[in-house]
C-alpha cells in the first residue's frame, strides 16, 4: 500500500541564473550592431548584419534545444528513500519508476508484460521458480557492469525479513528458504519457498541494485539518475548516460536531458505554475482543478476514466497504541466499524468532493479491474438509521444527539489525514458531518504528511486515519503488504506476530493461497473471499474510487495518460517538449 501523499512542488523556476535566451540575443545583437555601425561603412555593415542575424538565429536554435531538454513536474511529498527496495509511498515510487531498472515491465497502456533488463524468462516448478536470461552489454549509471550477481544480490536483500520491504511481501507465498542461483553472468534462476501466482508480473516493482558499486542505490539502470537533491525543494534527474534502450530508429533514449521534480504541498500553486507554463504536466489532478483547467484549456485536461486508486479510512486497533482502552474496544468492534461505514454518504463524497469524477467504492478492488473485482459484492448504501440501530444493539446509547458507550463515554474520536490534500480534508469534513447525525463527534486532525507517517508507523498515536491506496498493477499480489497481518503496512494493526483475529488468519491464508495457486479460477475464488471478508469485517472503510485525471501542457509531445500509475509520465523516456515561451 502506498499512502497518497500531500502534493509537493517546490520553488519556482524563475530567479537568479542565466538570462533567458531571447534577452541574451537582444542584448548581444544590440551591442554587436552598435560596434559595426561605429566601425564599418554602409556596404560592409549590410554584409555583417547578415552574419549577426545568422548568429541570432543560431542562438534562438540553441535556446530551443535547451528548452526542449527538460521535463518539469511536481512530486507530492519528499521521498523517504532512494532505495528501490524500501519504497512504500507515492513520491518514492515515482523516483523508482524513473530511475530503477527492472527485469520486466508492465506496459501501463496495454497492461502487457514486456522485456526490460531480461530478454526472456520462464516460470517453472509449478510457479516456485523463474529463470531469466539477461540483456548483455548493460551497465549501471556509474559504469559498473550489470550481471546476474546484481540480480542475486537484489533479491537476497529483498527477501531478507530484516529489510522490511513491502515490495518483498508480494513474493512471500510460504515458509521456507529462498534461493538465487546465478548460472553465468547472463542467466539466473530465482527459487521461492512455495509457488507464487502471477510471479513474472511482480518483477515490475523490483528495481535492481548493484552488488559492487560504491554508489550503492544511487547507481541505477533506469532511464534517469539522481543528479541533485535539495530536501524539501526539488530533485533533479539527469539522463542516464549508460541507459541501454533505443527507439525504433536507433536513437538513444530518453529524449529529454533531464527531469526537474519540484516538491510542492499546495496543489493550487502546482496548478498555477502549470498554467503559467512552468510545469509540463501534473500526474494527478484534483477534480476542482480539473474542472478549472477544462474551462480554460480543455486540451490540457485528460480524464482517462475510472481508476484503480481508492480513498479510505481505518481505525487504530493496534494493541500497543497509546489510545484509551475504551476507544480500542469501539474500534475492535465489527458492529461499530460497519455502522460508521453505513453512516457515511459516499455518493455525496463522489458528487461534491470529486465533482462527479469518482464512484463509491465497493472494497479493495475497483470495479474498473474487470479481472479481479468481486461482482457479487453489494454496492455501499447510505443507511444512517440502520447504523444507529446497529450501534444500540451493540450496547451504545443515543440520547440528546450524543452517542455513548455502555460505560457512559461519549463516542468521540480524531480523524487524522494529510492537510495538504484538499480533497481529503473535504472528505474528513463530510464524514464529520455524517457521523454527527448518529451522535458521534469527529475531530479532524489535518497534519503534514511526515507527521501522519510518524504516527502511523512509529508512535501509533492516533484514533483513525484517512488516506488512499495506490494500485500500480491489476494483480492482487501487489496488495499482499496490505493484507498479511505480519506486514508493516497492515494499517489497522501492523506487524502482528500472529493473526489477532480468526478473520485476519483466514485472510492471511487466502492471500497466501492465491499467491501460490496457478489455477486462475481458484485464485479468483480465493481473492473473492478476501473481498467478502473485508466487506463483512470492515477493517478498512473504502469510500470512493477516483477517476484518473491528469494535465499535459501543449508543449509536451508523446504523453498519453492512462489509468495505471504513473498515469502521465509512464513513458517518460519517450516524452519530448517543444519550445516554451519566455
Amino acid at each position: 500500500m502506498s499512502c497518497v501523499a500531500a502534493t509537493f512542488c517546490g520553488r519556482g523556476s524563475r530567479g537568479a541564473g542565466p538570462l533567458p535566451a531571447v534577452v541574451v540575443q537582444k542584448r548581444l545583437g544590440h551591442s554587436l550592431w552598435s560596434w559595426f555601425e561605429r566601425r564599418t561603412a554602409l556596404g560592409v555593415r549590410h554584409s555583417l548584419a547578415v552574419v549577426v542575424r545568422t548568429g541570432l538565429c543560431l542562438l534562438l536554435l540553441v535556446g530551443f534545444v535547451d528548452a526542449a531538454q527538460q521535463l518539469r513536474f511536481c512530486l507530492h511529498s519528499e521521498p523517504r528513500t532512494f532505495n528501490p527496495l524500501l519504497v512504500d509511498e507515492e513520491s518514492g515510487e515515482a523516483i523508482r519508476y524513473l530511475t530503477a531498472g527492472v527485469l520486466v515491465r508492465v506496459n501501463r497502456k496495454t497492461q502487457a508484460l514486456e522485456p526490460e533488463l531480461a530478454v526472456s524468462w520462464k516460470v517453472s516448478e509449478a510457479g516456485r521458480a523463474i529463470s531469466f536470461r539477461l540483456r548483455d552489454g548493460v551497465s549501471f549509471s556509474d559504469g559498473t557492469p550489470f550481471t546476474s550477481a546484481d540480480v542475486a544480490y537484489t533479491f537476497r536483500m529483498l527477501m531478507e525479513p530484516a529489510t522490511h520491504s513491502s515490495t518483498g511481501d508480494a513474493f512471500r507465498s510460504g515458509e521456507g528458504k529462498f534461493e538465487a542461483v546465478p548460472e553465468g553472468p547472463s542467466k539466473i534462476t530465482l527459487r521461492f519457498p512455495a509457488p507464487v501466482a502471477g510471479l513474472d508480473r511482480l518483477f515490475d516493482q523490483v528495481g535492481i541494485l548493484s552488488a559492487t558499486s560504491p554508489k550503492k542505490e544511487m547507481a541505477v539502470l533506469g532511464a534517469f539518475r539522481v543528479k541533485e537533491h535539495k530536501p524539501g525543494a526539488s530533485i533533479l534527474l539527469e539522463k542516464n548516460p549508460n541507459y541501454w534502450k533505443k527507439d525504433a530508429s536507433g536513437r538513444k533514449l530518453p529524449y529529454v536531458e533531464s527531469i526537474r521534480l519540484d516538491i510542492e504541498q499546495n496543489r493550487e500553486v502546482e496548478l498555477l505554475r502549470f498554467q503559467r507554463g512552468e510545469l509540463d504536466l501534473i500526474n494527478t489532478v484534483d477534480p476542482d482543478h480539473f474542472d478549472q483547467l477544462s474551462a480554460k484549456a480543455a486540451a490540457s485536461a485528460v480524464d482517462a476514466g475510472a481508476g484503480m486508486d481508492s480513498e479510505f479510512l481505518w481505525f487504530n486497533q493496534a494493541p500497543g497504541s497509546p489510545i484509551a482502552a475504551y476507544k480500542k474496544a469501539w474500534f475492535r468492534s465489527t458492529a461499530f466499524r460497519r455502522a460508521v461505514s453505513d453512516a457515511i454518504n459516499r455518493q455525496d463524497i463522489a458528487r461534491i468532493v470529486y465533482k462527479g469524477h469518482a464512484t463509491p467504492a465497493y472494497g479493495p478492488v475497483s470495479p474498473a479491474n474487470k479481472v479481479w473485482f468481486n461482482t457479487a459484492l453489494k454496492a455501499p448504501v447510505y443507511r444512517p438509521e440502520q447504523a444507529r440501530r446497529a450501534l444500540e444493539k451493540d450496547g451504545f446509547r443515543f440520547a440528546n444527539g450524543v452517542l455513548r458507550d455502555r460505560e457512559g463515554h461519549d463516542v468521540e474520536f480524531s480523524l487524522m489525514t494529510n492537510g495538504s490534500n484538499k480533497a481529503r480534508t473535504r472528505i474528513a469534513a463530510m464524514i464529520q458531518q455524517d457521523l454527527k447525525a448518529i451522535g458521534i463527534k469527529v475531530n479532524v486532525a489535518a497534519l503534514d504528511f511526515p507527521s501522519v507517517l510518524e504516527r502511523m508507523n512509529r508512535t501509533l498515536d492516533y484514533d483513525a486515519c484517512l488516506l488512499g491506496l495506490i494500485n500500480v498493477d491489476l494483480d492482487p499480489n501487489l496488495q499482499m503488504n496490505v493484507w498479511l497481518s505480519s506486514s508493516s503496512m497492515h494499517a489497522w494493526s501492523p506487524k502482528q506476530a500472529n493473526p489477532e483475529t480468526a478473520w485476519e488468519a483466514e485472510i492471511d491464508s487466502l492471500m497466501q493461497q492465491q499467491a501460490s495457486q496457478l489455477d486462475s479460477k481458484k485464485r479468483k475464488a480465493a481473492f473473492d473471499r478476501v473481498q467478502e471478508l473485508v466487506a463483512q469485517q470492515a477493517p478498512i472503510l473504502y469510500l470512493v474510487n477516483k477517476n484518473a485525471l491528469s494535465a499535459v501542457a501543449p508543449t509536451v509531445q508523446n504523453a498519453s495518460p492512462v489509468v495505471l500509475r504513473p498515469q502521465a509520465f509512464w513513458n517518460a523516456e519517450r516524452i519530448t517538449t517543444k519550445e516554451r515561451a519566455n
